[in-house]
């Protein structure tokens, strides 16, 4: 039945011509249903739908299958640590020029974990936009939705081809782009003055930021630190940079 080989078929990072996802979980699932994001179906075992059913009826889902836990698992194709999975409709790209005053982008990010746990930050801090490159893992990849715990689904996405033209229509459109990199140029976090539109650039988990990136972006930053610690896990920094940035607005 095709409508169950789906949620075999789109693993992680993988999606359809119709731009569909799997997430998992209860807690994801029901994150998920509580927005206006389009819902295929409902894999899921008895007890979720018991336990959750007045949330349920509360979206028009065409298809909701019910099976234990073993027969889920065979239809997946591994074993799960939960009793509930979904098939959904990625939701519309905001435009540039539709994203909030508060920006975190990202370049050349290749770990779908710090895609999600990103994603989570951001909601969680307030920064509403969420800007990732076409060649990165998507933010509604299964495992990045899992780490995200569903929180992706609150922010404004949109997935850039080239970061420079990106960079040069962000600019124009008022935008301050601070670019995080430990360099000779970059100013201490506590001395910058945060204007009140900006876009948080942050790079690689190796490699960080290239120079000809560098020298596209307004202001380079850099978390002041121990001088033997080169530097923080990229979510990690992305976090502090963000709270900090949304409570230092001049």
């Amino acid at each position: 039945m095709p409508e169950l080989a789906i949620y075999q078929q789109l693993r992680d990072n993988v999606f359809d011509k119709e731009n569909s996802f799997v997430a998992d979980s209860p807690k994801v699932v029901n994150m998920l249903l509580s927005t206006e994001i389009e819902v295929k179906s409902i894999l899921a075992t008895k007890e979720y739908y018991e336990e959750f059913g007045e949330l349920i009826a509360s979206k028009n889902i065409a298809k909701l299958f019910v099976c234990d836990k073993k027969e889920m698992e065979t239809i997946i194709g591994h074993k799960l640590h939960h009793n509930c999975m979904m098939h959904g409709v990625r939701p519309p790209e905001t435009p540039l020029d539709k994203l909030g005053n508060h920006i975190l982008m990202l370049d050349v990010i290749s770990s779908t974990e710090n895609i999600g746990s990103i994603a989570r930050s951001a909601a969680a801090l307030g920064v509403d936009s969420y800007l990732v490159p076409k060649a990165a893992p998507h933010p509604y990849g299964r495992r990045a939705l899992r780490v995200s715990m569903g929180h992706v689904s609150k922010l404004k996405i949109n997935i850039y081809n080239d970061i420079f033209q990106t960079l040069q229509t962000l600019q124009a459109n008022g935008y301050t782009v601070l670019g995080a990199e430990v360099s000779v140029e970059s100013i201490a976090l506590t001395e910058v003055k945060v204007p009140k539109k900006w876009v948080l650039l942050m790079g690689n988990e190796g490699a960080g930021l290239s120079k000809e990136v560098q020298d596209a972006c307004d202001t380079l930053v850099q978390i002041e630190m121990m001088p033997d610690v080169r530097s923080f896990n990229v979510a990690i920094a992305a976090s502090i940079l963000m709270h900090h940035f949304k409570n230092n607005i001049k």
